[in-house]
């Protein structure tokens, strides 16, 4: 066995594309979630606006997104909106997991939002505070945090469909253990590999996700 992992992984230093592929993978993910962040917020007081075409708005946005397949919105991207603009691939990739992700932490956020007790916004308006500065003092932080489970989750998925990114010839971590797979004919090994990877990226997160938790929690009961 191991000299199996040795010929198919350390030999010819083939454990190099793990390690890029790796680090694209993790800098998609981390950029994708930073983008699909600000959509998420941006989009979200659309969806809860009073004015009537800021709410359509965000009701086209997280319909079309949600309702179309990554892969195909990957190849949509690259293929027709962004490849006139010369655009390289992975800023094509870093942009469609962004805009992807927007259209999920949109509907996280507004359920956060719309899940704070109107009271709260009623008390916040009674100490003299404008709508706005009820909301992002009294209304955000604890929709923050009612959301952050889910956002948690959300983060944990992207992570995962990052795998697609091989459809427009980024060699994230899938298409690097598929690059090893056709130069030793061995599958298992590098699947296992990057397998393996992907569960320590995502558990790694949890983790990370659970402890921010309960410091929060802490901080509430102090």
């Amino acid at each position: 066995m191991f000299q199996s992992v040795y010929d198919t992984i350390i030999a010819g230093e083939r454990w190099k594309l793990l390690v890029q592929g790796l680090g694209i993978t993790m800098y998609i993910s981390l950029c994708a979630i930073i983008i699909g962040t600000v959509l998420g917020c941006i989009f979200a007081l659309c969806k809860i606006s009073e004015k009537r075409f800021l709410r359509g708005i965000g009701e086209l946005y997280t319909t079309l997104i949600r309702g179309i397949p990554l892969a195909t919105q990957l190849m949509i991207f690259y293929f027709v909106i962004f490849a006139p603009l010369g655009l390289d691939r992975l800023t094509v990739a870093v942009l469609a997991y962004g805009i992807n992700s927007g259209a999920y932490c949109t509907e996280l956020f507004r359920a956060g939002i719309q899940g704070v007790d109107i009271g709260q916004t009623e008390a916040g308006r009674s100490l003299g505070l404008s709508k706005r500065q009820t909301l992002f003092k009294i209304v955000f932080p604890q929709a923050a945090k009612a959301a952050l489970p889910a956002y948690t989750s959300e983060f944990i998925v992207l992570i995962k469909e990052t795998a697609v990114a091989s459809f427009i010839a980024v060699t994230d971590l899938t298409k690097a253990g598929d690059m090893i797979r056709n130069a030793t004919y061995n599958a298992w090994i590098p699947l296992l590999s990057v397998g393996l990877l992907y569960l320590i990226m995502t558990l790694g997160l949890t983790k990370f996700f659970s402890i921010f938790e309960k410091r929060l929690a802490q901080s509430d009961r102090g």
